[in-house]
């Protein structure tokens, strides 16, 4: 299991500075892209991740939280993004919209909302190479994190383990030092970002969750 670093919470002014101490003991970042529509806030677009590519060598899990994400996808593959993850409930055909993701030579994701069920995922497990399964209701950060999130999270391992899927499981939403311990044994990677940047020593809560 690997940790992506979600920057939701971060201060943007300084945004170079407070993840240069953190980039050591990173491989992800994880980047929530928000239009005010699909969920009830706004982040940021192509641009900062633009600005951050030129700057890290990290992978770049970009998370579209917006409607109508297959306008804006090949602005944020031009950015610079490795994985994009879109959501289910925001696009009438998710197959078309992975492969052509794959055809830009970048790696799909696709994640739900708590209230979708998990099982509306099945006709797309064998063909993403990310499923991220939101733990609180997307739109902002520092949320508690959902205990229904943990058998959605365990039916994809088994289906994984099972028809030989090879999707990384990821979760978003309320993960820290008490959370993370219930979910590790079903994911490849953790998304954290409060817990790690708001913290008083963001390395030693990042740590924290590596160690786990």
């Amino acid at each position: 299991m690997e940790i992506s670093l979600s920057i939701l919470t971060i201060n943007y002014n300084r945004i170079e500075e407070d993840l240069k101490p953190l980039a050591s003991n990173l491989k992800y970042l994880h980047l929530d892209v928000m239009d005010g529509h699909f969920v009830p806030n706004l982040s940021f677009g192509p641009a900062l991740i633009k600005s951050l590519r030129k700057e890290s060598n990290l992978f770049f899990d970009t998370h579209l939280m917006i409607s109508d994400p297959e306008k804006y996808i090949p602005q944020f593959i031009q950015a610079g993004s490795d994985c994009i993850t879109f959501h289910l409930e925001a696009v009438k055909d998710p197959l078309a919209l992975i492969e052509f993701i794959h055809s830009q030579n970048v790696k799909a994701g696709i994640s739900i909302k708590p209230a979708t069920k998990v099982e509306k995922l099945l006709p797309y497990l064998p063909y993403v190479d990310l499923v991220l399964i939101m733990s609180v209701e997307p739109g902002f950060g520092g949320q508690s994190f959902m205990e229904s999130s943990i058998d959605k999270l365990k039916y994809l391992k088994q289906q994984k383990l099972e028809k030989g899927y090879t999707y990384w499981i990821s979760v978003d939403g309320g993960i820290n030092d008490e959370t993370l311990p219930k979910v590790a044994p079903y994911l490849d990677l953790a998304v954290s970002g409060s817990f790690v940047l708001n913290a008083l020593n963001p390395l030693e809560n990042l740590k924290k969750l590596k160690h786990i």
